[in-house]
């Protein structure tokens, strides 16, 4: 059994403080600054000096503060358009949060063996709605397509966000995206008439950022799934959801197929996207985008962001394709999970560079927490370790982390290298499922 050692030494490596990065609020910034003498423009230099330190200590409380919550998101430039809650909303679910548990996936209880349906296109899709009569207008595409919309509110411990979903079944299962329900503790769903219902969770799989849920309702009007394989660039598409919450829900925004089997890295995973310029907002996640006949031929997932660049970013949305999503959906009503997927079993974030320098630790990928049942704890892995490479491979954040773990599966070995106390460490542990965690 491979346990946590230092290179080339055998002894316990077992620290005296296993929190080593813990007591941020104790460290000061030393003893205060000698008064300058009254010199002309000497004050300039005061006031530079105070504006500096201020801005460090802004950036190490806040990242103090930070460190005791689990970040989750998307790389830089992609956006998950779900929408989050007021201050408002969320003081008052901070204050009745730690008491909630988070709702778990269930799989298909009732044995109902419900399926996603792929439908045949009906003919040749049009370039617009109006070529040849072949196709919908847009108005008759919204009139059969919006009834099977509905808006999805997601409640967390810290607040909640909105989503959209989609009516798979008219018996009550719900398709939407694993970000906008990640971490729920109660789900609603609100239809377009107006009506509102408990979910509960059937499956998830963070990977595929696909999820499946349930509301005890009958007589839904379901979506009409088309085949995504169908679609070229040029053909005209239409996207319905809540862009900035459910305020505007029941939106619909036209354009068209702008690129198929993108592929995108997101948190470390690929997904092969439908590309388009019709204009998702938050909100818009887990809703459709249609085709000229009214088929749901992809879910609506993220969006291009500028909010990390000076660059302007308009109309680059993504959709999971229905022929990529319909075997992912298939097997989260089955049994609840995606099988094979694989986890070390820990929790991570990215430090700041700031705050690497300031406490010494090196490029890596910082240990927020460590599942107590993987083998990953067995083997010693604990709460701020620091993992610099994975099976010799160095990583910088956890993107990189995720993307060398993707290359394995559940069950097989991997050894990192993991920095604690000024000590490198090498220890092997063996990739779990991630439905198990």
């Amino acid at each position: 059994m491979s346990m946590l050692y230092p290179y080339g030494d055998q002894s316990d490596p077992t620290p005296e403080d296993p929190y080593p990065y813990e007591d941020y609020y104790g460290h000061g910034s030393g003893r205060p600054p000698r008064r300058c003498r009254r010199n002309r423009g000497g004050w300039w230099l005061v006031l530079l000096l105070v504006v500096v330190i201020g801005g460090v200590v802004a950036v190490l409380s806040r990242f103090s503060v930070n460190l005791r919550q689990t970040s989750s998101g998307v790389t830089l430039s992609i956006q998950s358009p779900s929408s989050s809650t007021s201050d408002e909303e969320t003081q008052v679910m901070e204050a009745a949060g730690d008491d909630l548990a988070v709702l778990q996936p269930s799989g298909d209880s009732t044995g109902s063996g419900a399926q996603l349906m792929v439908t045949e296109t009906p003919g040749p899709l049009p370039e617009t709605p109006s070529d040849g009569g072949q196709g919908l207008s847009l108005q008759a595409i919204y009139r059969k397509c919006i009834p099977s919309v509905v808006s999805i509110i997601s409640t967390q411990r810290s607040g909640s966000t909105t989503g959209t979903g989609i009516i798979m079944s008219e018996d009550g299962y719900i398709i939407t995206n694993d970000h906008v329900i990640d971490g729920a503790v109660a789900i609603e769903v609100l239809t377009s008439l107006e009506e509102t219902y408990p979910a509960s969770l059937v499956g998830s799989d963070a990977t595929s950022d696909l999820a499946v849920l349930k509301i005890d309702a009958k007589g839904l009007t379901a979506a009409e799934f088309g085949d995504s394989n169908t679609m070229e660039v040029g053909d005209m598409v239409v996207a319905i959801g809540d862009p900035l919450g459910t305020e505007l829900r029941g939106t619909m925004t036209d354009g068209i197929i702008s690129a198929i089997n993108r592929d995108l890295t997101v948190n470390g995973r690929t997904m092969t996207l439908l590309q388009t310029n019709a204009a998702l907002n938050n909100g818009n996640s887990g809703g459709p985008l249609i085709n000229a006949y009214g088929q749901v031929i992809g879910i609506n997932t993220m969006k291009m962001s500028s909010y990390y660049t000076s660059a302007s970013v308009e109309g680059l949305g993504f959709a999971i394709p229905i022929a990529t999503a319909k075997p992912i959906i298939d097997e989260l009503i089955e049994q609840g999970y995606i099988s094979g997927r694989p986890a070390i079993g820990i929790n991570t974030r990215d430090l700041p560079a700031a705050v690497r320098v300031y406490y010494g630790i090196p490029e890596g990928v910082y240990v927020d927490t460590v599942d107590p049942s993987s083998d990953a704890y067995a083997k010693g892995l604990q709460q701020g370790d620091t993992i610099t490479a994975i099976e010799g491979i160095a990583v910088s954040n956890s993107e990189d982390l995720e993307m060398v773990k993707n290359q394995y599966t559940a069950g097989q070995t991997v050894e990192l290298t993991v920095y604690r106390n000024g000590k490198y460490y090498a220890v092997s542990i063996q990739l779990m499922d991630a439905s198990g965690l």
